[in-house]
C-alpha cells in the first residue's frame, strides 16, 4: 500500500461499525489504526465497494463523519477501507442524537 498519509496514525485494534449515510447500511468492522485526519479499517472481502460513500464510523469512544477515500486487497482475503474525516453537518448530528435517544428510550 503506497503511504499517502498526512499525518502519522497508530495502531489501534478494536471492533467498529460503519453506517454508509446514503442508505442507513451498518457494516461491521475492525479498526486497524487511526489519527485525528482518518481510520483505516478491515472489513469482510464480500463487502460491497464503499470508495466514496460517507459514512459515519463508531468504534469505542470514537465517532468520526468520514469520506472513504481507499480500498485496497488485505492479504487475508479481506479489503482495507482508508477513512478522511470531515466535519460533521447538522444534519449528521441531529441523525445521530435522534437515534441515540432512541436507544435510550427502549
Amino acid at each position: 500500500m503506497i503511504e499517502r498519509r498526512r499525518i502519522d496514525r497508530v495502531s489501534y485494534n478494536a471492533d467498529s461499525v460503519m453506517v454508509v449515510r446514503e442508505d442507513l447500511k451498518k457494516i461491521y468492522c475492525k479498526v486497524k489504526n487511526l489519527s485525528p485526519l482518518g481510520v483505516a479499517v478491515t472489513v469482510d472481502g464480500d463487502t460491497p465497494s464503499l470508495l466514496g460513500k460517507d459514512v459515519i464510523i463508531v468504534a469505542d469512544t470514537l465517532i468520526m463523519y468520514a469520506d472513504v477515500i481507499r480500498e485496497d486487497p488485505a492479504e487475508d482475503g479481506n479489503r482495507i477501507v482508508a477513512l478522511n474525516a470531515k466535519k460533521f453537518t447538522n444534519e449528521v448530528l441531529e441523525y445521530l442524537f435522534e437515534h441515540i435517544a432512541e436507544d435510550e428510550e427502549q
